[in-house]
């Protein structure tokens, strides 16, 4: 009437062979309705809102719902309750697609079969239930871009001020450092910026324009994190993409500055610079996020500040070595 369950295979975590429970009424195609309630009645399971209907050899022929064999006559055979086309899962499915697929199908519960289609167990109500809160969960911290799992990032935004300051002040305090090395470096190039003062106007636009490229490119990266997304599947493609936007955007550029100043040599060393500033930011917004991640820090509080002062040294440095060398 009832046989054992064969034993489990070793089994990958998040999988639907993790969450199954063997401890489930199995009944053999022929077991009447009074011998299954019975049955039930002699035995304690872990889950009955299931029975699963298998052959001599183990194969699952069909799911029955204990409704059903509840409502069932006494000599009524499990063949004729069962339902012979159930939904089933495999052992080694994840368990996100596990759990939309009983939502799909309207289940309860779902069976679990092997490869030869043989029973292994249900994925029980609070089991599926427990996946569904979790990739939940999960997702809503995926969209933020910020943690891999949602009770972190829960955590992040619910602190106390006290926490908020501990976590971001450090940081902080770097890039002020970060603030007076770009003031000294501004101050090394005093007698340049005297010589040509229109110099000094256009120091704000290539620190911007580089932290604008570098905030797109850190943004994508943390997400991409967050997601689980390789550093080599985007590397290549950023580092394309920022020196394109340096380029486009120094094209544009140089036009306007030579028109509405008059003068080409300053014009050319700010299309030159902002290509080098925009590449740089790039690379800088890409390198910073991926090493928090390795060290097991979350790249949101301290990627930024550091990558922000990287940036605008670099930019400053490379505007004014750019500036050296053309303009006379």
């Amino acid at each position: 009437m009832a046989r054992q369950i064969p034993p489990l295979e070793r089994l990958t975590v998040e999988t639907a062979g993790a969450l199954l429970t063997r401890e489930v009424p199995v009944a053999r195609p022929e077991t009447t309705a009074g011998e299954l309630r019975a049955m039930l009645s002699a035995t304690r399971y872990e889950v009955v809102s299931h029975i699963a209907v298998c052959d001599e050899s183990g194969v699952l022929l069909g799911i029955a719902r204990i409704e059903d064999v509840l409502a069932a006559a006494d000599g009524t055979a499990m063949a004729s309750v069962m339902d012979a086309d159930p939904p089933v899962v495999s052992t080694g499915m994840d368990q996100e697609r596990v759990a939309w697929k009983a939502v799909q199908h309207g289940e309860s519960a779902l069976a679990v079969v092997d490869d030869a289609g043989v029973f292994r167990g249900i994925v029980p109500p609070a089991r599926l239930l427990g996946v569904l809160l979790r990739e939940h969960d999960e997702d809503l911290a995926r969209v933020a871009g910020v943690l891999r799992q949602g009770s972190a990032a829960r955590a992040a935004t619910e602190e106390s001020v006290e926490l908020r300051l501990w976590h971001r002040l450090p940081w902080l305090f770097i890039g002020l450092l970060g603030a007076l090395f770009a003031a000294d470096i501004v101050g090394a190039f005093e007698e340049r910026l005297k010589e040509e003062v229109l110099l000094a106007f256009f120091i704000p636009g290539i620190v911007y324009m580089a932290d604008a490229v570098g905030t797109q490119t850190e943004t994508l990266v943390i997400r991409g994190l967050s997601l689980g997304v390789g550093f080599r599947r985007v590397v290549l493609r950023e580092l394309v993409t920022g020196a394109l936007a340096g380029m486009l955007l120094g094209a544009a550029f140089f036009p306007l500055v030579w028109w509405r100043w008059g003068d080409a040599e300053v014009a050319l060393a700010v299309s030159i610079a902002l290509v080098g500033a925009c590449s740089t930011a790039t690379i800088v917004a890409m390198a910073l996020p991926w090493a928090f991640n390795l060290l097991g820090r979350d790249p949101a509080y301290g990627s930024g500040p550091l990558a922000t002062v990287a940036q605008d040294l670099l930019s400053i440095v490379i505007y004014f070595a750019v500036a050296t060398a053309i303009v006379a």
